[in-house]
C-alpha cells in the first residue's frame, strides 16, 4: 500500500513539473510571438494648428527624423499658408479639425459638423493641392458620434481618428516638460497602436521642448513612429447605437 502511495506521489509530481514547464514555455512563446509579429506603432498627432509655433515644432520633428499628423483648423490657415505647405512638403500627414473649432456651432447638427470638415478640407486643398479625409472631433467623438452620424461621415469619404493617449497639453498647456513626458506614457487602452494627442497652439511651447524626450521614450520601448495615412485603421470611441 505504501509503495502504491509513493508511486502516486511521484506520478503527481512528474505531472505537475510537466504542466509547469508547458505553462512557462507557452508564456515565453506567446511573448516572443507578440514581440516578433505585432509591430508596435505610435502616431504623434497635433491639433489646432497651424500657429505661430508650428515652424519650431516642424524643426524639432525634422531634427528627430519623425513624421507626424497635423489636424488642422481651417480658420487658422489664412496668413499661414507657407506653414501648411511646409507641413505637407516635409511629408507629414494632414487631418481635418473643423473650420471654426467653435463647439457651440459645430455640434448643432451632424450636417453642420460635416460641412465644417469639408470647408477645412477645401481650404487645405486650395493651399496644398491635397484633399485630406482624416477627421478629428474637437474634444473627441465621445457623446457626439452615433451610428447614423458615422454613416454620414463615411458617405463623405471621411474617417474618424480619436486618441488613446494624451499629453493633456490642450487643457493644461503650462505643464512642465517632465509632466508632459510622463503623460505621454499613459494610455486609455494600452495596445500595440498608440495615437498620442498633442497640441500646437501658441501656448504649447513646452510641448515642443518635451517632444524629443517623448520620441526617444517610444523608440526605446520599441515603437515605430508613423503618420496617419490612407491605410491606417480608423479609431473612434464606442458609442450607443
Amino acid at each position: 500500500m505504501q509503495v502504491l502511495l509513493k508511486s502516486r506521489k511521484i506520478l503527481y509530481m512528474v505531472f505537475f513539473i510537466i504542466l509547469l514547464l508547458l505553462v512557462l514555455t507557452s508564456k515565453s512563446y506567446a511573448k516572443e510571438t507578440i514581440e516578433n509579429n505585432d509591430k508596435k506603432t505610435v502616431y504623434l498627432t497635433f491639433d489646432d494648428g497651424p500657429s505661430i509655433i508650428t515652424d519650431k515644432l516642424l524643426d524639432t520633428l525634422k531634427s528627430c527624423n519623425v513624421k507626424a499628423t497635423f489636424f488642422v483648423v481651417g480658420k487658422e490657415i489664412p496668413g499661414r499658408e507657407k506653414v501648411l505647405k511646409r507641413i505637407y512638403n516635409e511629408g507629414h500627414s494632414i487631418g481635418l479639425h473643423t473650420y471654426s473649432h467653435n463647439f457651440k456651432k459645430i455640434y448643432k447638427s451632424d450636417d453642420i459638423f460635416i460641412n465644417e470638415m469639408l470647408s477645412s478640407q477645401e481650404k487645405i486643398k486650395e493651399v496644398t493641392g491635397y484633399s485630406s479625409n482624416f477627421i478629428r472631433f474637437p474634444g473627441g467623438s465621445s457623446k457626439h458620434l452615433s451610428g447614423s452620424m458615422l454613416e454620414k461621415i463615411h458617405k463623405n469619404n471621411l474617417r474618424v481618428f480619436d486618441w488613446n493617449s494624451s499629453l493633456e497639453d490642450g487643457v493644461k498647456p503650462n505643464l512642465s516638460v517632465d509632466d508632459l513626458v510622463k503623460n505621454s506614457k499613459k494610455c486609455r487602452v494600452c495596445d500595440h497602436r498608440i495615437i498620442l494627442l498633442m497640441h500646437c497652439n501658441s501656448n504649447n511651447t513646452n510641448t515642443i521642448k518635451a517632444l524629443p524626450k517623448i520620441i526617444d521614450c517610444y523608440r526605446n520601448r520599441g515603437y515605430e513612429i508613423k503618420p496617419i495615412i490612407d491605410s491606417t485603421p480608423e479609431y473612434y470611441y464606442k458609442f450607443k447605437k
